[in-house]
């Protein structure tokens, strides 16, 4: 009994090892990329409250199209994933050549939409002096969906093989770039005209296409990937492969955009209170957005290391792998939730000084507290489902946990019990709870099912 605890252990302490070895390159993939829009909000307020008002709505319908977009490519890890597993190396470059193709498909629609929404604009009631700026915004960033789509696919493509590293060195240099581009074509410096919020989007499509570039160069030239001939001469599109990227990722990517959306409900509800309250549930929102990097770039370690798992035909094994990452997970968000616990002041502090927006603040990061297990949870559980290609009843789950549940509770706990903002915050934690609950049983299930 002794020897099967020490090799059990040991086993734990080895996947552990390799999870974290894939998932922090993904983590500050994703942190840095969440810097860029940080940079962007901070240098439009530089400009004028209808430069900075035009990005933040630009970016709030930006957003959804590109959640459901690369959610739909992120189909292509758990494929490969499971194809590295099974050493089915010709189909390895053909589903990087497949995604690739699938990501064109996505940003011509993209790009013709987001260049034709004025008539939105005034339909949601966005007022007239920031229309021309945020549609400005919206066209200028739509030259870079297609560089954007193409880096994804590339990125999840390379985190189904577990190599995740140059997908966060391309993002520290879009990052890097991002701030001198920002400068240059919004403020009008070297030369160029002033191009005020607009130029914030012309500068995001110039890091989409350098961020593109550094990936293609990395998948073009690693020379472990020679042997899957991704790049041997010029393939069209196969409807067979499309129709499996798109089973899998259209769930995946209307998942994501449930969530985002959930959120992004919350944050309208909470606007009708008061200035103050936006104010306190922005800074709270912002710094649990930050976490939830850390449970989500273990997601995407989690869905490789399963999928590989099933590719080689070892259900136990993905089993194992699935809730040891689940555990580590919850593990760090538990800690995330002790130091919020413990040091609310001061993490507020970092946004603002003003009292009465700290008071509502601090009280909603001691909500963001209560759900960093809850979305621990459930991004890992459903990270976990990705790597057995299970995605469409995640989606219907998603869609009770946050559309049928979460955003109701919100309603009834923010304005007919009376709880405020707290109360809509209360929402988002049944939602994300009882999301993470019911990936986790059914993983637990269909590892079950395969014989594990």
């Amino acid at each position: 009994m002794n020897i099967r605890n020490k090799t059990y252990r040991k086993e734990v302490k080895t996947e552990v090892s390799l999870l974290m070895k894939i998932g922090l390159p993904v983590i500050a993939a994703q942190l840095l990329q969440m810097s860029m829009s940080f940079v962007d909000t901070v240098m439009a307020g530089r400009l004028s409250p209808e430069d900075l008002a035009a990005v933040a709505v630009g970016s709030s319908i930006l957003m959804p199209f590109v959640v459901l977009c690369l959610g739909c490519m992120m189909a292509v890890t758990p494929i490969v994933a499971q194809h590295i597993g099974g050493r089915d190396l010709a189909l390895i470059g053909k589903s990087a050549r497949q995604v690739l193709w699938l990501s064109l498909i996505l940003a011509i629609p993209s790009f013709f939409i987001l260049r034709n929404l004025d008539g939105a604009f005034a339909l949601i009631g966005v007022t007239d002096d920031i229309i021309p700026i945020a549609s400005g915004y919206l066209k200028a960033i739509s030259w870079g969906i297609f560089p954007a789509y193409a880096y994804g696919a590339l990125r999840y493509f390379s985190e189904g093989l577990s190599v995740t590293r140059p997908a966060m060195f391309v993002a520290l240099i879009g990052t890097l770039v991002n701030i001198p581009a920002n400068y240059i074509l919004m403020f009008g410096k070297l030369g160029m005209p002033q191009l005020g919020a607009v130029g914030t989007g012309y500068a995001s499509a110039i890091v989409f296409t350098i961020m593109f570039i550094g990936m293609l160069w990395f998948t073009y030239g690693f020379k472990p990937y020679k042997r899957f001939e991704i790049f041997k001469g010029f393939r069209l599109p196969e409807k067979k492969y499309l129709k499996e990227l798109l089973s899998i990722g259209v769930p995946i990517g209307i998942s994501s955009t449930m969530e985002v959306t959930m959120f992004a409900v919350v944050s309208l509800l909470v606007s009708t209170i008061s200035t103050l309250a936006i104010a306190g549930h922005q800074v709270a929102i912002n710094f649990a957005a930050m976490m939830f990097m850390i449970p989500f770039g273990l997601s995407v370690a989690i869905s490789a290391r399963v999928g590989n798992s099933i590719g080689r035909k070892r259900p136990d094994e993905a089993r194992f792998r699935g809730f040891v990452g689940v555990g580590v997970s919850c593990c760090i968000m538990a800690f995330t939730a002790l130091f919020i616990l413990l040091f609310p002041k001061t993490i507020v502090s970092i946004y603002t000084n003003d009292p009465a927006v700290t008071e509502i603040a601090v009280q909603l990061l001691f909500m963001a507290a209560i759900f960093q297990l809850s979305d621990g949870l459930q991004v890992s559980g459903f990270g976990a489902l990705r790597g057995l290609k299970d995605t469409k009843i995640p989606m219907y789950v998603n869609l009770v946990a946050y559309w049928l549940l979460g955003i109701p509770i919100a309603y009834y706990l923010g304005f007919i019990a009376g709880f405020g903002a707290p109360g809509l915050w209360g929402g988002l934690i049944a939602g994300l709870t009882v999301a993470g609950i019911l990936h986790n049983l059914r993983f637990y299930k269909r590892t079950k099912e395969m014989g594990a």
